[in-house]
Protein backbone atom coordinates (compact mmCIF):
# COMPACT_ATOMS: atom_id res chain seq x y z
CA UNK A 1 0.00 0.00 0.00
CA UNK A 2 2.87 1.87 0.59
CA UNK A 3 3.98 1.80 -3.20
CA UNK A 4 -0.09 2.88 -4.19
CA UNK A 5 0.34 6.12 -2.04
CA UNK A 6 3.76 6.94 -3.33
CA UNK A 7 2.11 6.51 -7.02
CA UNK A 8 -0.79 8.37 -6.34
CA UNK A 9 0.91 11.34 -4.49
CA UNK A 10 3.34 11.71 -6.94
CA UNK A 11 1.74 11.60 -10.36
CA UNK A 12 -1.72 13.48 -9.14
CA UNK A 13 1.19 16.08 -7.37
CA UNK A 14 2.64 15.70 -11.38
CA UNK A 15 -1.35 16.26 -13.28
CA UNK A 16 -2.03 18.71 -11.14
CA UNK A 17 0.61 20.79 -11.89
CA UNK A 18 0.47 20.19 -15.60
CA UNK A 19 -3.17 20.50 -16.56
CA UNK A 20 -3.49 23.94 -13.76
CA UNK A 21 -4.45 26.25 -17.28
CA UNK A 22 -6.74 23.03 -18.26
CA UNK A 23 -8.99 23.01 -14.93
CA UNK A 24 -8.77 26.88 -14.53
CA UNK A 25 -10.49 27.16 -18.27
CA UNK A 26 -12.60 24.23 -17.50
CA UNK A 27 -13.76 26.27 -14.51
CA UNK A 28 -13.85 29.37 -16.25
CA UNK A 29 -16.53 28.23 -19.11
CA UNK A 30 -18.49 26.33 -15.90
CA UNK A 31 -18.84 29.59 -14.32
CA UNK A 32 -19.68 31.33 -17.25
CA UNK A 33 -22.50 29.33 -18.07
CA UNK A 34 -24.48 28.99 -14.72
CA UNK A 35 -24.57 30.49 -11.23
CA UNK A 36 -22.79 28.65 -8.58
CA UNK A 37 -19.36 27.12 -8.00
CA UNK A 38 -17.84 25.60 -10.80
CA UNK A 39 -16.69 23.07 -8.05
CA UNK A 40 -19.14 20.42 -7.26
CA UNK A 41 -18.52 18.76 -3.36
CA UNK A 42 -20.51 16.39 -1.73
CA UNK A 43 -19.66 13.75 1.47
CA UNK A 44 -19.18 10.78 0.30
CA UNK A 45 -18.22 7.50 1.85
CA UNK A 46 -14.69 7.15 2.11
CA UNK A 47 -11.79 4.50 3.53
CA UNK A 48 -13.16 2.69 6.63
CA UNK A 49 -16.25 3.93 5.66
CA UNK A 50 -15.86 7.75 6.53
CA UNK A 51 -16.92 10.55 5.24
CA UNK A 52 -14.88 12.73 3.00
CA UNK A 53 -15.93 15.44 0.50
CA UNK A 54 -14.89 14.59 -2.94
CA UNK A 55 -14.69 16.78 -5.60
CA UNK A 56 -15.85 17.00 -9.17
CA UNK A 57 -16.30 19.75 -12.01
CA UNK A 58 -20.03 20.72 -11.52
CA UNK A 59 -22.31 19.39 -14.54
CA UNK A 60 -25.73 19.59 -13.20
CA UNK A 61 -27.80 22.96 -12.11
CA UNK A 62 -27.51 23.30 -8.69
CA UNK A 63 -31.07 22.26 -7.79
CA UNK A 64 -30.33 18.91 -8.45
CA UNK A 65 -31.51 16.26 -6.25
CA UNK A 66 -28.38 14.23 -4.75
CA UNK A 67 -29.48 10.59 -5.60
CA UNK A 68 -27.55 7.88 -7.28
CA UNK A 69 -26.99 8.00 -10.93
CA UNK A 70 -29.02 4.68 -11.60
CA UNK A 71 -31.71 5.92 -9.36
CA UNK A 72 -31.90 9.42 -11.17
CA UNK A 73 -35.22 9.95 -12.70
CA UNK A 74 -35.28 13.40 -15.51
CA UNK A 75 -31.60 13.94 -15.76
CA UNK A 76 -32.28 16.13 -19.10
CA UNK A 77 -33.42 18.76 -17.00
CA UNK A 78 -30.79 19.08 -15.03
CA UNK A 79 -27.77 18.85 -17.15
CA UNK A 80 -25.87 21.73 -18.51
CA UNK A 81 -24.69 22.03 -21.76
CA UNK A 82 -20.66 22.06 -20.77
CA UNK A 83 -21.61 19.36 -18.21
CA UNK A 84 -22.86 17.28 -21.27
CA UNK A 85 -19.18 17.59 -22.07
CA UNK A 86 -17.78 17.02 -19.24
CA UNK A 87 -19.32 14.02 -18.38
CA UNK A 88 -19.25 12.82 -22.04
CA UNK A 89 -15.33 13.01 -21.85
CA UNK A 90 -14.68 12.43 -17.70
CA UNK A 91 -12.94 15.86 -17.52
CA UNK A 92 -15.66 16.37 -14.33
CA UNK A 93 -13.78 13.68 -12.73
CA UNK A 94 -10.46 15.98 -12.60
CA UNK A 95 -10.69 17.85 -9.48
CA UNK A 96 -10.45 14.55 -7.45
CA UNK A 97 -6.80 14.46 -8.36
CA UNK A 98 -6.65 16.84 -5.23
CA UNK A 99 -9.00 14.03 -3.29
CA UNK A 100 -6.08 11.81 -4.08
CA UNK A 101 -2.97 14.67 -3.37
CA UNK A 102 -4.30 14.92 0.27
CA UNK A 103 -5.04 11.22 0.70
CA UNK A 104 -8.59 10.92 0.28
CA UNK A 105 -8.86 8.58 -2.75
CA UNK A 106 -6.73 6.73 -4.98
CA UNK A 107 -6.79 6.76 -8.61
CA UNK A 108 -7.73 3.23 -8.41
CA UNK A 109 -9.91 1.40 -6.18
CA UNK A 110 -13.92 0.96 -5.27
CA UNK A 111 -15.93 4.24 -6.81
CA UNK A 112 -17.18 6.24 -3.29
CA UNK A 113 -20.95 5.74 -2.66
CA UNK A 114 -23.34 7.76 -1.22
CA UNK A 115 -24.22 7.42 1.96
CA UNK A 116 -27.90 6.90 0.82
CA UNK A 117 -26.19 3.73 -1.15
CA UNK A 118 -26.72 2.23 2.59
CA UNK A 119 -26.90 -1.77 1.31
CA UNK A 120 -23.70 -0.95 -0.84
CA UNK A 121 -21.90 0.48 2.06
CA UNK A 122 -23.09 -2.31 4.51
CA UNK A 123 -21.51 -5.00 2.18
CA UNK A 124 -18.39 -2.71 1.56
CA UNK A 125 -17.54 -2.47 5.48
CA UNK A 126 -19.05 -6.09 6.13
CA UNK A 127 -16.45 -7.82 3.64
CA UNK A 128 -13.40 -5.69 3.99
CA UNK A 129 -13.88 -3.50 0.74
CA UNK A 130 -13.87 0.02 2.45
CA UNK A 131 -10.33 -0.87 3.47
CA UNK A 132 -9.31 0.42 0.33
CA UNK A 133 -9.28 4.15 -0.59
CA UNK A 134 -12.12 5.01 -3.02
CA UNK A 135 -10.73 5.39 -6.72
CA UNK A 136 -11.29 7.62 -9.61
CA UNK A 137 -11.73 4.14 -11.38
CA UNK A 138 -12.06 0.52 -10.70
CA UNK A 139 -13.06 -2.80 -11.42
CA UNK A 140 -16.64 -2.39 -11.18
CA UNK A 141 -16.06 1.00 -13.18
CA UNK A 142 -14.19 -1.20 -16.11
CA UNK A 143 -16.75 -4.17 -16.22
CA UNK A 144 -19.76 -1.87 -16.82
CA UNK A 145 -19.48 2.15 -15.50
CA UNK A 146 -22.70 3.31 -14.69
CA UNK A 147 -24.52 0.31 -16.50
CA UNK A 148 -24.51 -1.42 -13.36
CA UNK A 149 -26.49 -1.16 -10.57
CA UNK A 150 -25.19 -1.64 -6.41
CA UNK A 151 -25.09 -5.68 -6.12
CA UNK A 152 -22.87 -6.02 -9.25
CA UNK A 153 -20.59 -2.96 -8.36
CA UNK A 154 -19.99 -4.57 -4.91
CA UNK A 155 -19.35 -7.89 -6.70
CA UNK A 156 -16.59 -6.36 -8.75
CA UNK A 157 -15.56 -4.39 -5.82
CA UNK A 158 -14.84 -7.62 -3.56
CA UNK A 159 -13.15 -9.10 -6.38
CA UNK A 160 -11.01 -5.89 -6.40
CA UNK A 161 -10.18 -6.68 -2.97
CA UNK A 162 -9.47 -10.52 -3.52
CA UNK A 163 -7.16 -9.96 -6.55
CA UNK A 164 -5.48 -6.67 -5.41
CA UNK A 165 -2.04 -5.85 -7.22
CA UNK A 166 -0.24 -3.28 -8.53
CA UNK A 167 -0.33 -5.09 -12.03
CA UNK A 168 -4.30 -5.32 -11.34
CA UNK A 169 -4.70 -1.39 -10.92
CA UNK A 170 -2.47 -0.69 -14.04
CA UNK A 171 -4.88 -2.95 -15.78
CA UNK A 172 -7.48 -1.06 -14.63
CA UNK A 173 -6.12 2.50 -15.19
CA UNK A 174 -5.54 1.63 -19.04
CA UNK A 175 -8.93 -0.12 -19.56
CA UNK A 176 -10.19 2.57 -17.73
CA UNK A 177 -8.37 4.92 -20.40
CA UNK A 178 -9.83 2.82 -23.55
CA UNK A 179 -13.38 3.31 -22.66
CA UNK A 180 -12.95 7.09 -22.02
CA UNK A 181 -11.98 7.17 -25.29
CA UNK A 182 -14.09 4.93 -26.65
CA UNK A 183 -16.97 6.24 -24.40
CA UNK A 184 -17.76 2.64 -23.82
CA UNK A 185 -20.60 1.66 -20.70
CA UNK A 186 -21.54 5.37 -19.48
CA UNK A 187 -24.48 6.74 -19.11
CA UNK A 188 -24.57 10.20 -20.59
CA UNK A 189 -26.02 11.70 -17.03
CA UNK A 190 -23.70 9.96 -14.76
CA UNK A 191 -23.50 11.20 -10.86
Amino acid sequence: MFLKRLFDFIFSLILIVLLAPFLFILALLIRIETNGSPIFAQERVGQDSKPFTIYKFRTMRIDTPDVPTNEFNNRDQYITKMGKFLRITSLDELPQLFNILKGDMSFVGPRPPLFSQEELVADRKQHGVDKFKPGITGWAQINGRDDIDDKKKFEYDLYYKRNYSILLDFKILLRTFLQVIKQEGLIEHKN
